[in-house]
Protein backbone atom coordinates (compact mmCIF):
# COMPACT_ATOMS: atom_id res chain seq x y z
CA UNK A 1 0.00 0.00 0.00
CA UNK A 2 1.71 3.34 -0.98
CA UNK A 3 2.19 6.27 1.94
CA UNK A 4 0.13 8.12 0.49
CA UNK A 5 -3.04 5.88 0.92
CA UNK A 6 -2.09 4.93 4.29
CA UNK A 7 -2.27 8.76 5.09
CA UNK A 8 -5.48 9.05 3.74
CA UNK A 9 -6.76 6.13 5.29
CA UNK A 10 -5.38 7.75 7.90
CA UNK A 11 -7.05 10.53 8.15
CA UNK A 12 -10.37 8.58 6.95
CA UNK A 13 -9.83 7.04 10.22
CA UNK A 14 -9.48 9.61 12.77
CA UNK A 15 -13.14 10.91 11.29
CA UNK A 16 -14.48 7.77 11.65
CA UNK A 17 -13.39 7.12 15.52
CA UNK A 18 -14.49 10.79 16.11
CA UNK A 19 -17.69 10.31 14.68
CA UNK A 20 -18.15 7.40 16.94
CA UNK A 21 -17.26 9.24 20.30
CA UNK A 22 -20.30 10.86 19.55
CA UNK A 23 -23.08 10.51 21.98
CA UNK A 24 -25.86 8.21 20.52
CA UNK A 25 -28.35 11.16 19.94
CA UNK A 26 -25.76 13.38 18.25
CA UNK A 27 -25.29 10.68 15.96
CA UNK A 28 -28.31 8.40 14.94
CA UNK A 29 -28.96 9.25 11.50
CA UNK A 30 -28.47 12.09 8.61
CA UNK A 31 -31.25 14.84 9.51
CA UNK A 32 -32.82 14.00 5.95
CA UNK A 33 -35.13 11.78 6.53
CA UNK A 34 -35.68 9.99 3.25
CA UNK A 35 -31.95 10.15 3.38
CA UNK A 36 -32.02 8.38 6.98
CA UNK A 37 -34.27 5.71 5.89
CA UNK A 38 -32.34 4.41 2.66
CA UNK A 39 -28.29 4.07 4.89
CA UNK A 40 -30.93 2.60 7.62
CA UNK A 41 -31.84 -0.23 4.80
CA UNK A 42 -28.98 -0.28 3.20
CA UNK A 43 -26.52 -0.49 6.69
CA UNK A 44 -29.20 -3.24 8.08
CA UNK A 45 -28.86 -5.98 4.97
CA UNK A 46 -27.33 -9.46 6.26
CA UNK A 47 -25.77 -11.26 3.77
CA UNK A 48 -26.48 -14.66 4.62
CA UNK A 49 -24.50 -17.73 2.90
CA UNK A 50 -26.75 -20.68 2.88
CA UNK A 51 -25.39 -23.91 3.82
CA UNK A 52 -27.15 -26.99 5.18
CA UNK A 53 -24.82 -28.05 7.60
CA UNK A 54 -24.20 -24.83 9.07
CA UNK A 55 -26.88 -21.83 9.69
CA UNK A 56 -25.37 -18.61 10.82
CA UNK A 57 -22.68 -18.15 7.76
CA UNK A 58 -22.25 -14.68 6.78
CA UNK A 59 -20.34 -12.04 4.47
CA UNK A 60 -19.47 -9.24 6.62
CA UNK A 61 -19.27 -6.79 3.58
CA UNK A 62 -21.99 -4.44 2.51
CA UNK A 63 -22.29 -2.00 5.45
CA UNK A 64 -22.18 1.33 4.89
CA UNK A 65 -20.09 3.62 7.23
CA UNK A 66 -20.06 7.03 8.78
CA UNK A 67 -17.79 8.30 6.45
CA UNK A 68 -19.70 7.55 3.09
CA UNK A 69 -17.96 4.33 2.23
CA UNK A 70 -19.04 0.40 2.12
CA UNK A 71 -17.62 -2.53 3.62
CA UNK A 72 -16.20 -4.67 0.85
CA UNK A 73 -17.67 -8.25 -0.04
CA UNK A 74 -15.85 -10.91 -0.12
CA UNK A 75 -13.11 -10.11 2.35
CA UNK A 76 -14.44 -11.55 5.92
CA UNK A 77 -16.80 -14.25 6.61
CA UNK A 78 -18.41 -14.92 10.10
CA UNK A 79 -19.80 -18.73 10.98
CA UNK A 80 -21.00 -21.07 13.11
CA UNK A 81 -18.68 -24.51 13.38
CA UNK A 82 -18.01 -25.79 10.08
CA UNK A 83 -17.84 -29.54 11.13
CA UNK A 84 -21.13 -30.93 9.58
CA UNK A 85 -20.62 -29.63 6.62
CA UNK A 86 -22.26 -31.59 3.57
CA UNK A 87 -20.39 -32.56 0.26
CA UNK A 88 -22.56 -29.50 -1.12
CA UNK A 89 -21.66 -26.92 1.39
CA UNK A 90 -18.08 -27.64 0.98
CA UNK A 91 -18.54 -26.70 -2.72
CA UNK A 92 -20.26 -23.48 -1.93
CA UNK A 93 -17.63 -22.52 0.58
CA UNK A 94 -14.73 -23.63 -2.15
CA UNK A 95 -16.59 -20.54 -4.09
CA UNK A 96 -15.64 -18.22 -1.66
CA UNK A 97 -12.07 -18.45 -2.36
CA UNK A 98 -10.93 -18.43 1.60
CA UNK A 99 -7.65 -18.51 2.20
CA UNK A 100 -8.11 -19.13 5.88
CA UNK A 101 -10.21 -19.81 8.76
CA UNK A 102 -9.86 -18.66 12.37
CA UNK A 103 -10.93 -21.35 14.50
CA UNK A 104 -12.16 -19.73 18.28
CA UNK A 105 -13.33 -22.52 19.70
CA UNK A 106 -11.63 -24.58 22.84
CA UNK A 107 -10.16 -28.27 22.48
CA UNK A 108 -13.19 -29.73 24.41
CA UNK A 109 -15.71 -28.01 21.65
CA UNK A 110 -13.82 -29.66 18.65
CA UNK A 111 -13.10 -32.83 20.51
CA UNK A 112 -17.01 -33.18 20.75
CA UNK A 113 -18.20 -31.21 17.51
CA UNK A 114 -15.57 -32.44 15.38
CA UNK A 115 -13.08 -30.36 13.49
CA UNK A 116 -14.09 -28.14 10.41
CA UNK A 117 -14.67 -29.97 7.14
CA UNK A 118 -12.91 -27.84 4.44
CA UNK A 119 -12.38 -27.33 1.00
CA UNK A 120 -8.83 -29.72 -0.06
CA UNK A 121 -5.74 -27.69 0.75
CA UNK A 122 -7.58 -25.53 3.31
CA UNK A 123 -7.08 -25.77 7.45
CA UNK A 124 -8.11 -24.57 10.28
CA UNK A 125 -6.67 -22.25 12.49
CA UNK A 126 -6.70 -22.93 16.04
CA UNK A 127 -6.94 -20.01 17.87
CA UNK A 128 -9.01 -20.60 21.31
CA UNK A 129 -10.86 -18.07 22.93
CA UNK A 130 -12.02 -19.02 26.60
CA UNK A 131 -15.62 -19.24 27.27
CA UNK A 132 -14.89 -20.06 31.30
CA UNK A 133 -15.61 -23.72 31.29
CA UNK A 134 -19.45 -22.94 29.63
CA UNK A 135 -19.18 -25.58 27.28
CA UNK A 136 -17.77 -28.22 30.32
CA UNK A 137 -20.40 -27.06 32.00
CA UNK A 138 -23.22 -27.58 29.67
CA UNK A 139 -21.97 -31.00 28.90
CA UNK A 140 -22.05 -32.18 32.38
CA UNK A 141 -25.88 -30.81 32.93
CA UNK A 142 -27.12 -32.15 29.93
CA UNK A 143 -25.44 -35.80 29.87
CA UNK A 144 -26.76 -35.69 33.81
CA UNK A 145 -29.98 -36.02 33.14
CA UNK A 146 -31.06 -34.49 36.66
CA UNK A 147 -33.75 -32.01 36.29
CA UNK A 148 -32.74 -30.52 39.65
CA UNK A 149 -28.81 -30.29 39.27
CA UNK A 150 -29.91 -28.61 35.48
CA UNK A 151 -32.16 -25.99 37.45
CA UNK A 152 -29.67 -25.46 39.99
CA UNK A 153 -27.10 -25.09 37.47
CA UNK A 154 -28.81 -23.13 34.90
CA UNK A 155 -31.50 -21.59 36.18
CA UNK A 156 -32.92 -18.76 38.43
CA UNK A 157 -30.59 -16.05 36.71
CA UNK A 158 -27.20 -18.14 36.64
CA UNK A 159 -27.08 -18.94 32.58
CA UNK A 160 -27.55 -15.21 32.20
CA UNK A 161 -24.72 -14.42 34.77
CA UNK A 162 -22.35 -16.78 33.18
CA UNK A 163 -23.21 -14.93 30.07
CA UNK A 164 -22.50 -11.91 30.82
CA UNK A 165 -19.01 -13.10 32.83
CA UNK A 166 -18.10 -14.37 29.42
CA UNK A 167 -18.44 -11.30 27.66
CA UNK A 168 -16.30 -9.33 30.25
CA UNK A 169 -13.64 -11.57 29.39
CA UNK A 170 -13.65 -11.07 25.79
CA UNK A 171 -12.08 -7.71 26.98
CA UNK A 172 -10.56 -8.46 30.38
CA UNK A 173 -8.17 -11.80 29.54
CA UNK A 174 -5.38 -10.52 27.93
CA UNK A 175 -5.18 -14.49 26.24
CA UNK A 176 -8.40 -13.22 24.56
CA UNK A 177 -7.28 -10.04 23.62
CA UNK A 178 -4.51 -11.49 21.91
CA UNK A 179 -6.25 -13.94 20.19
CA UNK A 180 -8.85 -10.81 18.36
CA UNK A 181 -6.29 -8.95 17.91
CA UNK A 182 -3.70 -11.10 15.53
CA UNK A 183 -7.00 -11.27 13.71
CA UNK A 184 -7.53 -8.10 13.13
CA UNK A 185 -3.71 -7.66 11.90
CA UNK A 186 -4.43 -10.67 9.63
CA UNK A 187 -7.55 -8.68 8.30
CA UNK A 188 -5.84 -5.49 7.51
CA UNK A 189 -2.89 -7.30 6.12
CA UNK A 190 -3.18 -6.54 2.27
CA UNK A 191 -1.48 -10.08 1.25
CA UNK A 192 -4.37 -11.93 3.50
CA UNK A 193 -7.05 -13.31 0.85
CA UNK A 194 -10.98 -13.76 1.97
CA UNK A 195 -10.91 -15.49 5.89
CA UNK A 196 -13.18 -16.21 7.95
CA UNK A 197 -13.93 -17.20 11.34
CA UNK A 198 -15.92 -19.04 13.63
CA UNK A 199 -16.67 -20.36 16.94
CA UNK A 200 -19.43 -22.72 17.71
CA UNK A 201 -22.83 -21.38 17.40
CA UNK A 202 -21.27 -18.29 15.38
CA UNK A 203 -22.47 -16.12 18.04
CA UNK A 204 -20.31 -15.01 21.19
CA UNK A 205 -16.64 -15.08 20.38
CA UNK A 206 -17.77 -14.77 16.66
CA UNK A 207 -20.31 -12.02 17.54
CA UNK A 208 -18.12 -9.90 19.71
CA UNK A 209 -15.09 -10.23 16.97
CA UNK A 210 -17.65 -8.73 13.96
CA UNK A 211 -18.62 -6.11 16.45
CA UNK A 212 -15.62 -4.70 17.23
CA UNK A 213 -14.54 -4.84 13.67
CA UNK A 214 -17.61 -3.39 12.43
CA UNK A 215 -16.85 -0.54 14.85
CA UNK A 216 -13.25 -0.33 13.34
CA UNK A 217 -14.56 0.46 10.28
CA UNK A 218 -16.79 3.02 11.13
CA UNK A 219 -19.63 1.05 10.93
CA UNK A 220 -22.34 3.22 13.43
CA UNK A 221 -22.77 1.45 16.35
CA UNK A 222 -26.32 0.52 16.08
CA UNK A 223 -25.53 -1.22 13.08
CA UNK A 224 -22.71 -3.27 14.19
CA UNK A 225 -25.36 -4.39 16.88
CA UNK A 226 -27.69 -5.06 14.54
CA UNK A 227 -25.15 -7.54 13.04
CA UNK A 228 -24.34 -8.90 16.70
CA UNK A 229 -28.23 -9.75 17.42
CA UNK A 230 -28.94 -11.12 13.71
CA UNK A 231 -27.87 -14.31 15.48
CA UNK A 232 -31.06 -15.05 17.03
CA UNK A 233 -32.76 -14.98 13.74
CA UNK A 234 -30.49 -17.18 11.99
CA UNK A 235 -29.87 -19.21 14.89
CA UNK A 236 -33.55 -19.79 16.35
CA UNK A 237 -34.73 -22.36 14.23
CA UNK A 238 -32.01 -25.12 14.59
CA UNK A 239 -31.84 -23.65 18.35
CA UNK A 240 -35.43 -25.07 19.02
CA UNK A 241 -35.01 -28.04 17.50
CA UNK A 242 -32.24 -28.96 19.80
CA UNK A 243 -34.39 -27.75 22.58
CA UNK A 244 -36.92 -30.25 21.51
CA UNK A 245 -35.14 -33.35 20.71
CA UNK A 246 -33.49 -32.85 23.96
CA UNK A 247 -37.10 -33.27 25.72
CA UNK A 248 -38.12 -35.82 23.46
CA UNK A 249 -34.89 -38.11 24.91
CA UNK A 250 -35.56 -37.03 28.07
CA UNK A 251 -32.00 -35.71 28.99
CA UNK A 252 -33.92 -32.25 30.13
CA UNK A 253 -37.40 -31.82 31.07
CA UNK A 254 -37.10 -28.20 30.81
CA UNK A 255 -34.60 -27.43 28.02
CA UNK A 256 -35.80 -23.69 28.35
CA UNK A 257 -33.03 -23.29 30.45
CA UNK A 258 -31.01 -23.65 27.41
CA UNK A 259 -32.57 -20.42 26.18
CA UNK A 260 -30.12 -17.61 27.47
CA UNK A 261 -27.40 -19.43 25.85
CA UNK A 262 -28.36 -20.22 23.34
CA UNK A 263 -29.56 -16.27 22.32
CA UNK A 264 -27.20 -13.42 21.81
CA UNK A 265 -28.79 -10.49 23.89
CA UNK A 266 -28.19 -6.72 24.43
CA UNK A 267 -27.76 -7.18 27.92
CA UNK A 268 -24.56 -9.41 27.15
CA UNK A 269 -22.62 -7.30 24.25
CA UNK A 270 -23.28 -4.57 26.74
CA UNK A 271 -21.39 -6.55 29.27
CA UNK A 272 -18.22 -6.01 26.88
CA UNK A 273 -18.68 -2.80 25.96
CA UNK A 274 -19.05 -1.80 29.81
CA UNK A 275 -15.75 -4.02 30.80
CA UNK A 276 -14.47 -2.29 27.55
CA UNK A 277 -15.44 1.47 29.00
CA UNK A 278 -14.33 0.64 32.05
CA UNK A 279 -10.74 -0.25 31.25
CA UNK A 280 -9.70 1.75 28.61
CA UNK A 281 -12.23 4.55 28.63
CA UNK A 282 -13.58 4.00 24.75
CA UNK A 283 -13.32 1.71 21.99
CA UNK A 284 -10.73 3.65 20.86
CA UNK A 285 -8.28 2.71 23.86
CA UNK A 286 -9.86 -0.62 23.71
CA UNK A 287 -7.76 -0.66 20.07
CA UNK A 288 -5.47 0.63 20.63
CA UNK A 289 -4.37 -0.31 24.56
CA UNK A 290 -6.20 -3.62 24.65
CA UNK A 291 -5.60 -4.60 21.30
CA UNK A 292 -2.63 -2.97 20.84
CA UNK A 293 -3.19 -1.72 17.38
CA UNK A 294 -1.27 1.15 15.97
CA UNK A 295 -2.90 3.70 14.07
CA UNK A 296 -1.35 3.00 10.80
CA UNK A 297 -2.49 -1.27 11.27
CA UNK A 298 -6.12 0.85 11.67
CA UNK A 299 -5.32 2.81 8.69
CA UNK A 300 -4.72 -0.38 6.92
CA UNK A 301 -7.84 -2.15 7.85
CA UNK A 302 -9.96 0.67 6.99
CA UNK A 303 -8.14 1.20 3.20
CA UNK A 304 -8.78 -2.69 2.51
CA UNK A 305 -12.09 -3.33 3.75
CA UNK A 306 -13.86 0.11 3.32
CA UNK A 307 -14.40 1.75 -0.55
Amino acid sequence: MSRARIRLATAVLASALAIGTLPAAASAAPANSATASRHHQQAETIRQIPLQGAVNVRDLGGYRTWTGGRVRQGLVYRSDALGKLTAADITSVSGLGLTKVVDFRIPMEVQYDGADKLPAGLAATARPVSDLGLYGTLVGAISSGDPVKQEQMLGGGRAEAYMRDIYETFVSSPDNRAQFAVTLREIADGNQGPMLYHCTSGKDRTGWMSYVLLRALAVPQDTAEGDYLASNTFRGAYDAQVRAGLKQSGRMQNPDLLIPLQEVRQDYLDAATAQMEADYGSFYGYLTEGLGLDLKTLAKLQAKMVR
